[in-house]
């Protein structure tokens, strides 16, 4: 699980394990931690999982903004339009949340 406690302020890598393949991504984070989730055994499961990944991606756009503003105007215009996209993304498991809540 993430340390939410810990200071986001230097760079880290670390990875997380999806349905048994790994993504390594980099935090502003002073402390190691990783992430394993397992795939989802039945649609309850799914929903939880799927709600927790887009409240971890909304944790991932703030730090990326906030890092933005820590390199030159052409890098951080690269940051802010990558935490655009995230955005979108976002906005699209929200809307597949929506759908499975309504089911």
């Amino acid at each position: 699980m993430h340390d939410h406690n810990s200071p986001h302020n230097a760079a880290l890598t670390h990875s997380h394990e999806h349905g048994g393949h790994t993504h390594v991504h980099t935090h502003a984070d002073g402390t190691t931690h990783s992430h394993s989730h397992a795939a989802a055994s039945s649609p309850e499961e799914a929903l939880a999982l799927l709600t927790y990944m887009l409240s971890h991606n909304r944790h991932h756009a703030e730090e990326l903004h906030d890092l933005a503003h820590c390199f030159d105007e052409v890098t951080g215009d690269l940051v802010h339009t990558a935490v655009d996209k995230l955005e979108e993304s976002n906005a699209l498991l929200e809307q597949a949340l929506s759908l499975l809540r309504n089911e």
